[in-house]
């Protein structure tokens, strides 16, 4: 499908540090459709007429006739969320259509929903679609401080949703053994935010005995950065190539200004296409889709993870 122009009819600042945008198609045509998890990749310039890709996940319903983003400014973004930040109502982007890698099942007999921080965003569109089909589901929101959570107002005004907030002592973190209970069938566990919290919310699960085909979980590109993140060199062995990894931007983002072609999806982590091998080097890996031994036969996400030294040699 052929990229959109889309309007910002809309943009509002939710938080001290995230900004809700409303895009609408340039020529008030029908927008294709999507499942609640989908996301869209916004075309951002970065360096003279150079774009790249960035998803964001949809918030809205499938239905509105509009595509509803939020996004939290990152301090070592490579351009997409401050791009974003600086929008102006008016303005024609470039989008790519809606894709689904994080989908609601439509068969679930109920739903346990986890959020925390900017993960909210995906899971708040799923709330809003179960609460609009009348389906039984749970949702707890967690974050640090309520001025920085997004649609806080919203998810508490919601039977079915509880938020913790851990500065706040009446509320406190979110006991997860408490939350997830034993697995029921039928029932499907949903989860997204920093790298910390699924592994936590996955570990938890996995120790009540949840089936892994019942446990679904996203993890945004933003809660992936460190703070005192390095360059590093990547050798490439079998394209012959040294490239230069900057602060803010991945391998994946160098290779394709270096001119190459590599095989990629999600640029999150959590799908496996652009996996590569390392052959020498110690990998500081961030994805949320390789097992264990995957990872210690060399197996390396090009599009999240980084080197923990100066240098990586991949089978490139």
């Amino acid at each position: 499908m052929p990229s959109l122009s889309l309007r910002v009819e809309k943009v509002k600042k939710l938080t001290p540090r995230i900004r809700q945008a409303i895009l609408k198609s340039e020529n008030g045509s029908a927008l294709p459709t999507f499942l609640p998890g989908a996301h869209i990749e916004l075309h951002v310039p970065i360096l003279g007429d150079r774009q790249v890709l960035r998803a964001y996940s949809l918030v809205n319903l499938p239905s509105d006739g509009f595509y509803e983003i939020a996004v939290q400014l990152e301090d070592s973004s490579s351009g997409g969320s401050s791009w974003v930040h600086g929008l102006e109502e008016g303005q024609l982007i470039k989008t790519e259509a809606p894709n689904n890698h994080f989908p609601l099942s439509g068969v679930a007999d109920d739903v346990l929903l986890i959020a925390g921080g900017i993960g909210i965003t995906p899971i708040l569109g799923m709330a809003r679609a179960l609460r609009l089909e009348n389906r039984s589901f749970t949702l707890h929101y967690a974050g640090r401080e309520a001025r920085h959570m997004a649609y806080l107002d919203e998810v508490q005004e919601m039977p079915e949703a509880t938020c913790w907030i851990s500065s706040d002592v009446t509320s406190g973190r979110v006991p997860l053994p408490r939350v997830i209970t034993a697995p029921q069938p039928g029932r499907h566990l949903y989860v997204c935010g920093p790298k910390g919290l699924i592994a936590d919310v996955l570990a938890t699960a996995e120790e009540q005995g949840w089936p892994k085909e019942n446990l679904h979980c996203e993890l945004f590109a933003g809660s992936l950065e460190a703070a005192g993140e390095k360059s590093f060199d990547a050798e490439l062995r079998a394209s012959g190539m040294t490239l230069n990894v900057p602060v803010g931007q991945s391998l994946l983002d160098v290779m394709i200004d270096a001119g190459l072609d590599p095989i990629f999806d999600c640029r999150r982590g959590d799908c496996g296409v652009c996996v590569a091998e390392v052959l020498e080097g110690e990998a500081e890996h961030r994805d949320i889709c390789l097992s264990e031994s995957d990872r210690a036969t060399g197996s390396f996400c090009t599009c999240v993870s980084r080197a923990r030294g100066e240098r990586l040699v991949l089978d490139l």
